[in-house]
């Protein structure tokens, strides 16, 4: 199934270890803040690292893979494709996160430490999904009619259906948690984890409220995955590009979340635009036997429905702000 070669894994699992190592080891060794610049440029690094692997694709793909079904252009045309897709879900993320670290408070120092952690966990967690979904595409072909039913109806659901109040209290994970585990009263630092004397004078294992928001950042990005990945597939359902471009594009997350914390609420017509995105690649799925859509159609398509609803969505702010401006 892994048609791509246990070397192309290898390489591609080289780059992220090097480049998460460098993240958490060198540039965020303690604890700290992170400065809208410093979140602007590690997103300029990420999406350079996803481009620059993207055009390797491109140049060597067919030198790599010598059995494969894809040209060089069409593999590099499915992974940007893909990667774009799964950016612009991303954004959704965002806003969660921000409520999430909102309703608990945690302190700007410490939520470099949960993204980090919680995006590490989704990387396993997506790369499970992801061969299983290529694995039941491949031994049951309708299969990929139910993927493309399911976005239908969750772009259908995400336009109609508004969002209701957040309490990640009621979450059954953090219900669950602190039902398994004592839970201490306020945060320790950045530690997940802590040791307190208990019964006897026995030292007692005790997650900290970091650790809470750090379940519910893994249920939030695995909710999502459920959506994004299969999205993926429509694009194509070669093992190797789908979760290369699904690991890239999530893996600068945590710089886009520091980044455009503040201002994607702004994006008023962002929802209706990734409806949109979801809609119509269930539509591609759903008719993969009557009529190939070509990629480069989906990845032209998708670009234009985001620059649409970002351009739409600033037009309509500096709408607001000018009748909300008050008279000179």
């Amino acid at each position: 199934m892994i048609e791509a070669g246990y070397l192309l894994y290898a390489g591609f699992a080289a780059i992220v270890a090097v480049m998460l190592a460098l993240d958490l080891g060198v540039f965020h060794r303690t604890a700290h803040a992170v400065t809208l610049r410093e979140a602007t440029v590690w997103t300029a690094v990420w999406i350079t690292i996803g481009s620059l692997f993207g055009l390797a694709i491109y140049l060597f793909w067919g030198d790599l893979v010598p059995a494969t079904t894809y040209t060089n252009e069409e593999a590099a045309l499915a992974y940007f494709t893909g990667y774009l897709i799964e950016k612009a879900l991303a954004v959704d993320n965002i806003f969660v996160f921000v409520l999430i670290f909102g309703y608990f408070a945690v302190p700007a120092a410490y939520q470099h430490r949960v993204l980090f952690w919680g995006i590490l966990g989704a990387v396993a967690m997506r790369a499970v999904l992801i061969f299983a979904g290529v694995a039941l595409i491949n031994a049951f072909h309708w299969v990929i009619y139910l993927f493309g039913a399911f976005l239908v109806l969750t772009g259908i659901k995400m336009l109609v259906m508004k969002s209701g109040g957040f309490e990640p209290e009621k979450n059954p994970v953090v219900k669950l948690a602190r039902r398994l585990m004592p839970v201490t009263p306020e945060y320790e630092g950045e530690r997940f984890f802590v040791r307190r004397p208990g019964p006897a004078g026995k030292a007692v294992l005790m997650a900290t409220p970091l650790f809470l928001v750090l379940l519910l950042v893994e249920v939030t990005d695995l909710v999502f995955a459920v959506d994004s990945i299969p999205a993926i597939l429509s694009i194509t359902q070669e093992p190797f590009l789908v979760l290369t471009s699904n690991v890239f594009a999530i893996l600068g997350l945590r710089s886009m979340y520091f980044m455009l914390a503040d201002v994607v609420p702004k994006f008023v017509y962002l929802k209706p635009a990734l409806s949109g995105i979801l809609v119509w690649v269930g539509v591609k799925m759903l008719l993969v036997d009557v009529y190939k859509i070509p990629t480069g159609v989906s990845l032209g398509l998708v670009a234009a429905i985001l620059a649409v609803a970002v351009v739409a969505s600033v037009l309509k702010n500096r709408r607001g702000a000018r009748l909300t401006a008050p008279a000179s």
